[in-house]
């Protein structure tokens, strides 16, 4: 079986199945590159898919604020996070952050998703308001030297990036999305699907071919024949 394709995913440091979806990305991404599978981050604005598409965030609608205690409880235990909680400033603007990981991924691509995950670690773990320029320019001293965190946080509020942002979020929208995390797989054919939320990866490899190991219930005790 032909294997191979690419996976693109949008995210936004302001929902927590994004990282959720990240790591899981990241603890795969090795075994993906041996099927000849590409992952590209790409950071978007969730405000701004929100309105584009007509969503609402789950907060908002109470059934699903109420749903969602029980859900995220479950995908932290799965996702092996236990520490991440809703910090009291929730929901934030998220075009800071967002805005400085489009410089870093396109300035210091190397560093890029390890950033990515320690804003979503101060933020989710630690309760750090990354909106705020002073704790964002905490958050990135952990990775960066002065200069590159000034240069980092100048280079945010460019108009060169504010338009990449932008122009990243209209991508998403043109591409079906309503939230995050959010995909489009490509396979082996060249064919593509959007993909949404941290708990299809099952579909995903699926449509891509590859081998994987669905879920397995075993008979208790001694299997019938």
């Amino acid at each position: 079986m032909t294997m191979g394709g690419k996976i693109t995913c949008y995210l936004d440091c302001v929902s927590p199945y994004s990282y959720f979806a990240l790591l899981y990305l990241e603890r795969h991404r090795e075994a993906l590159k041996s099927h000849d599978v590409e992952i590209d981050i790409i950071p978007v604005f969730l405000g701004g898919i929100n309105v584009g598409s007509g969503n609402k965030p789950p907060w908002t609608l109470p059934a699903k604020a109420k749903y969602s205690s029980f859900d995220s409880a479950r995908a932290k235990k799965y996702f092996g996070v236990p520490n991440v909680k809703t910090p009291s400033f929730f929901p934030i603007l998220s075009l800071l952050p967002q805005r400085a990981l489009v410089y870093v991924k396109a300035a210091h691509p190397k560093s890029f998703v390890l950033t990515f995950f320690d804003i979503f670690s101060e933020m989710w773990e630690n309760g750090i308001d990354v909106s705020k320029p002073e704790l964002m320019a905490k958050v990135l001293s952990k990775r960066y030297t002065d200069p590159q965190v000034r240069e980092i946080l100048e280079n945010a509020n460019n108009t060169e990036y504010k338009q990449k942002l932008n122009d990243n979020t209209k991508e998403a929208l043109d591409r079906g999305a309503f939230g995050c995390p959010w995909y489009v797989v490509k396979n082996s054919k060249g064919d593509e699907e959007p993909f949404f939320g941290s708990d299809r990866f099952h579909f995903m490899w699926e449509y891509l071919g590859l081998p994987f190991k669905d879920l397995e219930l075993p008979f208790a005790g001694k299997a019938k024949i």
